[in-house]
């Protein structure tokens, strides 16, 4: 067949931006929804440090980090909430593991753990909603906990789910990757779109939940964190039916 009476080439028509998304195209929907796991990273990490005693409760790097300066005795930080977060988030993980070996398909993995991450979410807002600031004693306990375990199953999900360039909770890897690429094939250089798009996306978090932290309260911080799981949980329920390739591990 001639190219005068050939069907359309749908590559002709398509947007120019559309090329960036075609290494995801084998996951589906799930990338989207893993940006949008990045961005409550960086919502609850700029709620925890900015009102909660300094303390890390999804980047577990930054924490560790931070129990090293505490211990060493540097002022405003505190062994104990970075033990508690880092003690929580260990248990969330061990809790997503478990997910991930008993739910196969990856949409119905996702809604389960934006399920659990949304039910704990809930209870960190609640042990918010009227705390002085910054939060301490009981309550800052119980908001470090609760919302220490959403991230640690997030971040076992998100492992288990396994999109490229999308752990959801760090970024270390990914700005090394961002900037070796820049440099490097043309396969590293497609990736850099997607790379930059997840160091956005946790930005845009930890902007979005300073400023409501900040200017308004922790409880607003945390209200936002619960509406982007929610809004997370809606997508992966839809996800959570298809029957695509993408959806198997």
């Amino acid at each position: 067949m001639s190219d005068a009476t050939a069907g359309p080439n749908p590559d002709a028509t398509a947007p120019r931006w559309w090329g960036l998304l075609a290494p995801y195209a084998e996951h589906g929907p799930l990338p989207v929804l893993l940006l949008g796991a990045t961005v409550l990273t960086g919502v609850v990490d700029a709620v925890s440090y900015i009102a909660l005693g300094h303390v890390f409760v999804a980047n577990m790097t930054g924490n560790v980090v931070l129990l090293g300066f505490a211990l060493a005795g540097a002022p405003g930080l505190s062994v104990l909430a970075s033990l508690v977060a880092l003690a929580a988030f260990l248990t969330g993980a061990a809790l997503g593991g478990v997910l991930a070996r008993r739910i196969a398909h990856r949409g119905a993995l996702l809604r389960t753990a934006a399920a659990v991450d949304a039910s704990l979410l809930g209870v960190g807002l609640l042990g918010a909603l009227g705390a002085p600031e910054p939060v301490h004693g009981a309550r800052r306990a119980l908001v470090v906990v609760a919302v220490a375990v959403a991230m640690g199953v997030q971040t076992a999900a998100a492992r288990r789910i396994a999109v490229p360039d999308l752990a959801t909770t760090v970024l270390t890897l990914t700005l090394a990757g961002l900037a070796a690429g820049a440099t490097g094939t043309a396969a590293s250089r497609a990736a850099l779109p997607r790379r930059a798009g997840a160091v956005v996306a946790m930005f845009a978090g930890a902007l979005a939940g300073g400023l409501l932290t900040v200017r308004g309260s922790p409880a607003a911080g945390m209200a936002l964190a619960l509406a982007v799981t929610l809004a997370i949980g809606l997508g992966a329920q839809a996800a959570a039916r298809s029957r695509a390739p993408w959806a198997a591990p």
